[in-house]
C-alpha cells in the first residue's frame, strides 16, 4: 500500500473523531465559564452564586461527573462593571475555550454581553437577574432560571396596593438597565390599577450616594419605596431615610441579596420586605432545599446558607440535570435542544421550559426582615 493511500485511510479515521469534538468538553471534563462580582460594592451577590455553583458540582463530581465527566468551573471578577463583564465573556469564550457559560450576576452585566453570546451560540445558564430582555423575545440560547422582575412587581403592587390600598408608591432605583427594568415591571403592576409611580430618585452603580434620591423621595412623601438596588446603596437609603424621620414601607426585591442587605442595613432593616424567587434556603421542606442545607454544611459552609447560594446551588443542578437528559450529544447544540424540552421535578421545584419560554420558574415569595432574619410572610 503506497504512502498516500495510507495517509488517506488515516485521515478519513481521524476525521469522524475531529467532527465530534466540541468547545469545552474533553473525554474527562466539561468547561464553564462563570464571571461575576468577586469584588466591590456587590461582591457578596457573585460570591454567593458562586459557592452555591461550587457545592453543587462538587458533589456531582464526588458521584463520577456528568457522563464520566468532571465539571470544572473557570471564575473570573467582573465587578459587577459591563466592560469588564465583556473582557471576561471573550476571554472565557475565545480563550479559555468553555462549553457554556453559568453564574453570571446582574443585569447591566447580562446585557453587556448578550450580543457577544449570541454572535457565538453560547449557552448562556441562568443569569441572576429578572430583567425582561432576556426573556421576551425569547433568546435562543439564553435559559432563565427565576422569576423575571415584572412578576416580583406584579406580587409586590398586588401586596401594597390590592391589600394595603396605598395610594402612593416611590421608586429607588440603581441609575442603569437594572434600575430601568425594575422601573418597567413596577410601572406596569401600577397601570393595570390606573396609578403610576409617585416619583423615583436615583444612584449611580457601585456607589452609596444616595442623598439626592433620598430628597427627592421625602418631597412626595410616599406611603411605600420600592427599592430595585444593590444591598449597601439600599441599606443606606433606609438608614438616612429612618434617621430623618422618614418610614414608608420599603419593599426590595431579590436580587439585593437578602443576607448581605441585613448585614449592610443592620436596625434600620428591620421591618422592611423583600421579595424572593426561591423558597426559604434555612426553613423550607422541599428536598432539593435540604439537600442544598446538608450539602452545604457537609462542605464546611453552613455559614453561608442564604437565597443568594441556594440560586447558584440550584443553576448548577438545573445544568446538570439538562446534561443527563442530552445524553451522549454533549454538544452546545445538544444541550439546548436538552433545555428546550426540560421538565423535571428538582426535588419539589418543578423546572420547565419550552422553546417558546426560557424561564423555569415564575412564583414569587415575600419575606419580612424581623430579629435579622428573613421570614416568609403570607403579606405586607
Amino acid at each position: 500500500m503506497s504512502y498516500a493511500i495510507l495517509l488517506m485511510f488515516s485521515l478519513s479515521a481521524i476525521v469522524p473523531i475531529a467532527a465530534l469534538a466540541e468547545t469545552g468538553i474533553t473525554d474527562s471534563e466539561i468547561l464553564l465559564g462563570v464571571s461575576n462580582a468577586q469584588s466591590g460594592p456587590a461582591e457578596a451577590l457573585g460570591k454567593g452564586v458562586s459557592t452555591g455553583l461550587s457545592v453543587y458540582f462538587d458533589k456531582v463530581n464526588k458521584a463520577g461527573g456528568i457522563h464520566g465527566r468532571t465539571v470544572k468551573l473557570i471564575t473570573t471578577d467582573d465587578k459587577y462593571e459591563p466592560s469588564a463583564a465583556i473582557k471576561n465573556t471573550e476571554q472565557l469564550l475565545n480563550e479559555d475555550k468553555v462549553f457554556a457559560l453559568i453564574g453570571y450576576v446582574g443585569t447591566p452585566t447580562a446585557k453587556a454581553v448578550t450580543p457577544l453570546i449570541s454572535r457565538e451560540k453560547a449557552p448562556f445558564i441562568a443569569p441572576f437577574t429578572g430583567a425582561e430582555f432576556l426573556r421576551s423575545p425569547v433568546l435562543p440560547t439564553v435559559f432563565n432560571l427565576r422569576s423575571s422582575y415584572n412578576d416580583e412587581m406584579e406580587a409586590i403592587v398586588a401586596q401594597l396596593v390590592d391589600q394595603r390600598h396605598l395610594k402612593h408608591i416611590a421608586l429607588f432605583m440603581q441609575n442603569d438597565s437594572y434600575g430601568q427594568a425594575g422601573e418597567s415591571g413596577l410601572s406596569a403592576a401600577l397601570e393595570k390599577r390606573d396609578m403610576s409611580i409617585s416619583t423615583v430618585g436615583t444612584y449611580e452603580r457601585n456607589t452609596t450616594e444616595v442623598t439626592d434620591a433620598l430628597t427627592i423621595l421625602k418631597s412626595a412623601n410616599p406611603d411605600a419605596v420600592v427599592m430595585v438596588g444593590t444591598y449597601k446603596a439600599c441599606a443606606e437609603l433606609m438608614k438616612q431615610a429612618k434617621e430623618s424621620g422618614m418610614n414608608p414601607i420599603f419593599v426590595n426585591i431579590s436580587f439585593v441579596g437578602t443576607s448581605a442587605l441585613i448585614k449592610a442595613s443592620g436596625e434600620f432593616g428591620e421591618g422592611s420586605y423583600v421579595s424572593q424567587v426561591l423558597p426559604s434556603p434555612s426553613s423550607s421542606d422541599l428536598q432539593i432545599v435540604k439537600e442544598y442545607r446538608d450539602d452545604m454544611t457537609a462542605a464546611g459552609k453552613a455559614d453561608l446558607i442564604d437565597y443568594t447560594s441556594l440560586e447558584g446551588y440550584v443553576q448548577a443542578a438545573m445544568f446538570t440535570k439538562a446534561m443527563d437528559a442530552a445524553g451522549d450529544d454533549m454538544t452546545r447544540t445538544g444541550l439546548i435542544k436538552s433545555l428546550n424540552s426540560l421538565d423535571v421535578d428538582l426535588g419539589g421545584l418543578t423546572l420547565k421550559f419550552t422553546p417558546d419560554d426560557h424561564q423555569a420558574l415564575d412564583k414569587v415569595y415575600l419575606t419580612k426582615l424581623v430579629g435579622g432574619k428573613p421570614e416568609t410572610v403570607e403579606g405586607f
